[in-house]
């Protein structure tokens, strides 16, 4: 079989060429593999901080209707949950962070990101994007 000349090459479709795997940050090189442990625990990650997100915010609401409205009933139900919530995102984050070698800073400004209302989910995508290219966080 004749190998392609680069005239063959350049006529193929996008959908025709092979894929490459590139990283997020660059846009060059290859994309290393995530060991299985990581990979499971980023997943966890990721699920815990959207919940813990979203959780955040019905806790803001809640205690806007406790101040605003006079309906203390709303923290009562939706505090502690939100508290077992937190703890899970923890515990989550912290095996992500044993799991990636995090630096400490790094660990502290997840667990942080998870008391600000909307930064988890920002911390997030961080977290994702640069446990994906195989950087510190």
């Amino acid at each position: 079989m004749p190998p392609e000349s680069a005239d063959t090459t350049a006529d193929r479709t996008a959908a025709q060429q092979p894929a490459r795997a590139t990283t997020p940050a660059t846009g060059a090189g290859p994309t290393p593999e995530l060991p299985p442990k990581i990979k499971a625990a980023l997943g966890r990650y990721r699920v815990a901080a959207f919940v813990v997100g979203v959780g955040l915010l019905i806790l803001c609401l809640t205690m806007v209707l406790k101040y605003v409205f006079d309906v203390p009933q709303a923290v009562v139900v939706w505090g502690p949950i939100h508290g077992i919530l937190y703890i899970a995102y923890v515990l989550l984050a912290f095996d992500l962070a044993y799991k990636d070698r995090w630096s400490a800073k790094g660990t502290i400004l997840v667990l942080l990101a998870g008391v600000i209302p909307v930064l988890s989910f920002y911390a997030e995508h961080v977290v994702t994007r640069k446990v994906r290219a195989r950087q510190k966080v």
